[in-house]
């Protein structure tokens, strides 16, 4: 079984895989914000 990956040749697989990769990235950010920073604020007290 061969696949044509001209299939996959599309504007609509770049803004779903951008939409991926930039979700990704936000829900890193927030988690980094929201846990991290107040776990090494509280260390350095």
């Amino acid at each position: 079984m061969t696949v044509d990956l001209q299939q996959f040749d599309h504007p609509s697989w770049l803004t779903a895989v951008g939409t991926v990769v930039s979700y990704g990235l936000v829900l890193v950010v927030m988690t980094v914000l929201l846990f991290l920073v107040p776990y090494a604020i509280f260390l350095s007290l």
